[in-house]
């Protein structure tokens, strides 16, 4: 005997081996179709019969079921409730056959919208209303169907359908999985093996896979796109109140940057004493002044945290039109937020001098790396003859820095830790800043990538000074007890360095104070510690009571915490886009590359020209700084990947053991701590 029953909405066929019971206690064990065993009660049987075979029947069943009018039978079927045999005879007729029978089964389990089912084997059809909205649904699927069929098509033949081009990227980075367009991208992968972003860059839907690395940024931390409001800017006449009060410093300053550099947020001034000695003032450009807590633009720098810097580009933390207002560019007098220190002849620092006000300075020039850098050396500046631009100045602020730099050196080997070198250690070492330069060639992009050595006098004169910047304006908050945001360091591990709103020490840099102030157009944890430091030079001990932030604020530790991985995701975002001009450098030469590198450790390595760390398990046996020759092919730019093939392994470099932990631990693992505040 064989018995007709339901399964997981499907109507099978199951074949007797044995039987107990009777009437509706009786129970059968039986064999289903696909040779599952299985056990069916008398009230899980729709119909039973003896002949034909149960395969035969339900291969005919099948195919009948596909020639039913579900229509005629709705108009054929009573408006009670009915039994799957009563209307199979209205259908079929008086002869119908147990194959009609289970086909009618079939069909009418398979049109929920036409019939309902009311029981084993029983059905009632569906009202008129709810039967005309179920076709209308139908009929709209059945034309979702055929549309994602026809985009499936036009993707997997490389042309994006025109209908989706307005919301390409939407449907990469942040789809709605349930849409036609969506099902259509991810069939077409499917097809060809691709993955969504691969075929849509086919499609040139997507521009490149440059594009696509910055559209993956953007939609996480720029979702309504880079500009900035035209609306939002400094309220001029506030603007104007806030400087007329300022008085004007009696220095003649200048900046130390790059050619590059459009936001300068600082500067230096050197003016001699009566007895000798001279007086450094470290002027801060001050924002701070005009923008207020809480207003737009405050909110706006809240919520970017600071400037995004990448190769060939930046996003900045402020419109262009406030950092015009304030940045340092020579001329003119600049608000600015001055530190001033004294320091005698010998070039120490009196740190009982320490002042600090805001102020109105003349800013006397912008001195650039490129012209300067090369002429300005410990010997230059004690002669007497040589001719650039402050050397002077430069003079005094170098004798300074090396005694600054010898104090810090002091703390971190008391903190357990090997001291910094001063200088260019080795002009062979791995180069640690580079310059990034995308120009057009007959259309084509070409990216060329110049390594520049840290260590020169004035990049010295520049870190150390900034660095004692950030470690007075520590002391001053932590003296009058006003919070603030601080850099701390302190012990080991991948988290020892952290931002906090409590003073504390800085192991690495050796200082016991260190609090960022010195780039507050560019960084919104410096906008916040000036805030704090303008209120304590107007206010004095009283500033605890008009500072924007009071002791304990939660809002600044929230501040704290949002910049702390923030500014983490915009360092992995350049570091990411540092990688891929990387390999278009590599690619660009006919697609491959025969390169040297440095073993760093545990098999990752490092392209001498280029800051480019690639894994090479074959030198993991080797010494660190072992260096080889590599041919790189192969590169994939969208997953920033390449071959790498060894071609000759040389002689370990003979390099001091301090030098080589010290670049290779640098190399691998960016300084959680901005060391250079340029």
């Amino acid at each position: 005997m064989n018995l007709v029953y339901e399964e997981g909405g499907d109507v099978k066929i199951a074949t007797v081996q044995s039987a107990s019971g009777s009437g509706d206690s009786e129970t059968w064990q039986a064999t289903s179709l696909s040779g599952k065993k299985i056990k069916l009660k008398a009230k899980e049987v729709w119909i039973r019969f003896e002949k034909p075979e149960a395969q035969a029947v339900m291969d005919e069943a099948q195919l009948l079921s596909k020639e039913i009018d579900l229509q005629l039978l709705w108009d054929c079927a009573p408006e009670e409730e009915f039994s799957l045999l009563d209307v199979a005879l209205e259908y079929f007729g008086e002869q119908v056959s147990i194959s009609q029978q289970v086909a009618l089964a079939i069909a009418l389990q398979g049109a929920p919208v036409f019939f309902r089912r009311k029981g084993r084997g029983r059905f009632q059809r569906a009202p008129l209303e709810q039967l005309q909205a179920g076709l209308a649904a139908l009929e709209r699927k059945q034309k979702e169907s055929e549309q994602q069929a026809l985009w499936q098509h036009e993707l997997v033949a490389g042309q994006f359908p025109e209908a989706l081009k307005s919301s390409a990227y939407q449907l990469l980075f942040s789809p709605d999985k349930n849409t036609s367009a969506y099902k259509a991208l991810i069939a077409a992968c499917s097809q060809t093996g691709e993955s969504p972003a691969q075929l849509m860059i086919r499609c040139s839907a997507i521009e490149s896979p440059l594009a696509y690395h910055q559209g993956l940024f953007l939609k996480d931390h720029f979702p309504n796109g880079t500009g900035h409001n035209k609306s939002i800017g400094v309220d001029q006449a506030s603007y104007e109140a806030s400087v007329a009060e300022l008085p004007l410093a009696p220095v003649k300053a200048f900046s130390i940057d790059d050619a590059g550099t459009t936001e300068i947020d600082d500067a230096l001034s050197v003016s001699e004493l009566a007895d000798g000695s001279h007086r450094v003032g470290i002027h801060i450009a001050a924002p701070g002044l005009a923008i207020t807590k809480d207003d737009p633009l405050d909110q706006l720098a809240r919520q970017r945290m600071s400037t995004v810097y990448f190769p060939g580009d930046k996003i900045t933390m402020l419109p262009d039109s406030v950092i015009k207002q304030f940045s340092l560019d020579e001329g003119a007098a600049r608000p600015a937020l001055s530190i001033y220190v004294d320091i005698d002849a010998a070039g120490v620092v009196n740190n009982d001098s320490l002042q600090m006000r805001a102020e109105m300075v003349p800013m006397a020039a912008n001195l650039r790396l490129e012209d300067l850098e090369h002429l300005v050396s410990d010997e230059s500046l004690q002669d007497e003859s040589a001719s650039y631009p402050f050397r002077k100045e430069l003079a005094v602020l170098w004798k300074a820095a090396q005694l600054l730099h010898a104090g810090r050196q002091e703390k971190r080997v008391a903190n357990g830790l090997r001291p910094e070198q001063l200088g260019v250690v080795d002009s062979n070492a791995l180069a640690r800043d580079f310059y990034f330069e995308v120009s057009q060639a007959d259309g084509t992009e070409r990216i060329e990538i110049i390594p520049r050595q840290r260590g020169s006098v004035l990049d010295t004169i520049v870190a150390e000074w900034m660095i004692f910047c950030n470690s007075a304006s520590g002391q001053l908050l932590a003296e009058h007890g006003l919070p603030g945001l601080f850099r701390t360091q302190k012990g080991w591990g991948p988290m020892r360095t952290r931002m906090q709103t409590t003073p504390g020490p800085h192991e690495g840099l050796g200082l016991d104070y260190y609090a960022w102030c010195t780039s507050p157009l560019r960084r919104y944890s410096d906008l916040v510690n000036q805030w704090q430091l303008i209120a304590l030079a107007k206010h004095g001990v009283t500033a605890k009571m008009v500072a924007p932030f009071p002791p304990h604020d939660a809002v600044l530790m929230g501040i704290a915490a949002d910049f702390e991985s923030c500014y983490q995701a915009y360092a992995e975002y350049q570091d990411r886009l540092e990688k891929y001009w990387c390999l278009r450098w590599i690619a660009q030469e006919g697609g491959s590359r025969t390169v040297y590198v440095r073993h760093l450790k545990e098999g990752m390595s490092r392209v001498e020209l280029v800051p480019l760390h690639i894994p090479i398990p074959e030198l993991a046996i080797h010494p660190r700084m072992t260096r080889a020759q590599v041919l790189i092919a192969d590169v994939d730019l969208l997953q920033l990947g390449a071959g790498v093939r060894v071609l000759e392994i040389e002689s370990p470099a003979k390099i001091a053991e301090e030098l080589t932990n010290e670049i290779a631990e640098e190399s691998l693992n960016k300084p959680a701590e901005d060391e250079s505040p340029e």
